[in-house]
């Protein structure tokens, strides 16, 4: 069964307790890396100006503490390897739909395709 390296373990630790229950259950479905959860200031800006999120800090979901995003991708990693992210996205949804947790995922986004991206989707 796949389980968290110690930086995925770091990263998840940083977010939000519903995003951590979804996480844990997936993992038990699919081996994957959490490689982004809280994002600091100086962190939030790379991350803008590298064109990686379309928010400047404060506004990203990262930014809040505990963090209300996280940024997961199949393990191992292969950033070309769309049809992974999206097999990845139809176990977390059906996780978060089973706890009934309400998640938004970045790659059905519109505009901004960000698909390692989950965030909560509670109206904060």
């Amino acid at each position: 069964m796949p389980k968290f390296g110690r930086q995925s373990r770091k990263q998840l630790a940083s977010c939000d307790e519903r995003l951590q229950r979804v996480c844990n259950r997936a993992i038990e479905v699919i081996d994957f890396s959490v490689i982004c959860g809280h994002r600091a200031e100086a962190d939030q800006e790379e991350a803008y100006r590298e064109g990686k999120s379309q928010l400047p800090w404060p506004y990203s979901e990262h930014n809040e503490r505990p963090s209300r995003a996280a940024d997961i991708v199949p393990y191992p990693i292969d950033w070309d390897d769309r049809e992974r992210f999206h097999f990845l996205a139809g176990v977390i949804k059906a996780v978060a739909f089973i706890e009934g947790i309400p998640l938004t995922w970045g790659g059905d986004w519109n505009k901004f395709q960000d698909l390692p991206h989950w965030q909560i989707a509670d109206g904060k």
